[in-house]
């Protein structure tokens, strides 16, 4: 396998493409804008200038990184050739459809079509396909060329052969692929979720505030990141989406996404992203500070 397609040249889009990119794989990067394309060049470009100047890689392995990917703003041109398809568009069920109803129509009959989703359930994607055996869940984290983990999910007729292709594929990327079944929110998002849920939940009830909850976690539990400053970087938006389908699915109340986090989702404050959140996140700064509305 060498050719990789990623639909969605987002944050997690070109990080998939860069880590392919950079270990050999010919990429065709897919988005339905050529500035979006243009602006996820630039950011693997400074990601890879970041490595450099870390010395994980040299100015050689950039070159060839970025001469690897090529951009389509069409998706019938960008995956003609591919083996792997991966699709890291926004976590919206019907958009995730609609691309694989696409996908199914668009790509070689033995292409195996794989989505980045966080959290929607593989089955349901892949049962809008012709191939749902070809179907299956890469879960990267992010930042996708640092955090080593994948899941890998396996829809229900997710076939063993496609499963043991990802795994090993996954490790070739230097990657730890770790396989789990198709539940919501897989593994990471169903206990990862509901702690951050519980932590918006801990300030809008006044328990404590934004850097005290996060201080907590950090020196008593031993996490790198506090919960509300790892939703920031997560983005508010996609934990509420993430939440609502942990709450659809099990239907259990525990999922239900505090109404702080909503109202702040709905005013427009989604974390670094929109450059507020829990945290105020100056551009060009890497200083820290409670939002005003919560000091």
């Amino acid at each position: 396998m060498k050719n990789i397609a990623v639909i969605g040249s987002g944050t997690m889009g070109n990080g998939i493409a860069h880590v392919f990119a950079q270990n050999g794989y010919n990429v065709a990067l897919i988005d339905i804008a050529q500035e979006a394309l243009d602006k996820a060049l630039k950011t693997i470009a400074a990601n890879l200038d970041r490595q450099i100047k870390k010395e994980v890689i040299t100015e050689e392995v950039k070159t060839s990184t970025l001469a690897n990917i090529t951009t389509f703003t069409e998706v019938a041109s960008g995956v003609k050739d591919a083996e792997l398809v991966i699709e890291a568009a926004t976590e919206n069920t019907g958009l995730k459809l609609k691309i694989f109803e696409e996908l199914d129509k668009t790509c070689a009959p033995d292409t195996i079509l794989a989505t980045n989703t966080s959290s929607i359930s593989i089955t349901k994607i892949a049962a809008v396909t012709g191939r749902s055996s070809q179907v299956i869940g890469m879960h990267f984290m992010n930042p996708v060329p640092v955090m080593k983990l994948v899941e890998v999910i396996r829809g229900y007729n997710t076939s063993d052969e496609v499963t043991e292709k990802v795994m090993t594929l996954s490790r070739q990327l230097g990657k730890v692929p770790v396989e789990v079944n198709d539940y919501p929110g897989f593994v990471a998002n169903r206990i990862l979720m509901p702690m951050i849920n519980e932590a918006v939940y801990s300030l809008f009830e006044g328990v404590a505030g934004v850097e005290e909850i996060d201080t907590v976690m950090k020196l008593g539990m031993a996490h790198p990141m506090g919960p509300l400053q790892l939703a920031d970087f997560i983005g508010l938006d996609v934990c509420l989406s993430i939440l609502k389908v942990l709450h659809d699915g099990f239907g259990n109340p525990k999922y239900a996404p505090c109404p702080l986090l909503v109202n702040m989702v709905e005013a427009g404050h989604k974390g670094v992203k929109s450059g507020s959140g829990f945290y105020s996140w100056g551009h060009g700064t890497k200083e820290l500070i409670v939002a005003d509305w919560f000091k």
